[in-house]
């Protein structure tokens, strides 16, 4: 039963079908979009094959087509795919639709802060729990980054954040147990926390680092090309 494949591809569809519309025009952002969503597909997909053959999660073949490549089926490799531009195309539109829609640079810089002590306070905690300790030492290390070099886009993004949410809630939901007799993708609830809320507390923060990685290469890569226009027309 290939029920990972269609949760990848069901997340894709309607975002592909709205790419080309006259309004939102996602095609012409495609330049500056894919190139991050791939760069971050291959940090993720090193920590997916080295959490996947220690045994921190895992993923059930009964939901699976049975395809794997480096130890992680092939519905994982599209999950990096399919999920970012389903996300990053719905930050988008609320960019191009609602751009008032964000937070002060001040707010923001607050949220994160608080967000970075709370992360270090689990960390610390949960220090021999690997899921927990990479992934919140990951968070640390990305929300730094982007409160010193991207904080306007980080003030966009935590609003479209609370948006993504809730597909993001269904996908992960039932990929980790919400809908199913067994989960799709289950976990060793030795190596996090332990808390869930319809998935385990830890994928709210992966989720985040997911998205905010490849929002902040694409705001890199913006800057790279104003900066090579500036330079051809002097």
């Amino acid at each position: 039963m290939a029920t990972y494949l269609w949760l990848d591809l069901g997340a894709l569809l309607v975002p592909l079908l709205f790419t080309f519309h006259p309004k939102i025009r996602f095609d012409k952002e495609w330049r500056f979009y894919i190139p991050a969503i791939l760069l971050s597909m291959m940090i993720y997909i090193v920590w997916d094959v080295w959490f996947t053959v220690s045994g921190v999660w895992g993923f059930n073949d009964a939901y699976l087509i049975g395809w794997d490549i480096l130890h992680l089926p092939v519905e994982e490799w599209l999950f990096f795919i399919c999920i970012p531009y389903a996300c990053l195309f719905t930050h988008h539109c609320m960019g191009r639709l609602l751009p008032e829609m964000r937070l002060p640079q001040s707010t923001t810089a607050y949220i994160n802060i608080g967000l970075i002590l709370t992360w270090v306070v689990l960390t610390i905690i949960h220090y021999d729990r690997l899921y927990t300790l990479v992934n919140y030492t990951w968070a640390i290390i990305v929300t730094g980054i982007a409160l010193r070099y991207h904080l306007e886009s980080l003030s966009r993004f935590l609003t479209t954040y609370l948006v993504i949410l809730a597909p993001f809630f269904l996908v992960n939901g039932i990929l980790t147990g919400a809908l199913y007799p067994e989960p799709i993708v289950w976990y060793d609830n030795t190596e996090n926390m332990g808390k869930r809320f319809l998935m385990p507390l830890e994928d709210y923060t992966y989720a985040y680092t997911m998205l905010l990685v490849p929002i902040m290469l694409v705001d890199r890569f913006k800057r790279r090309s104003r900066f090579d226009s500036i330079e051809k027309k002097a």
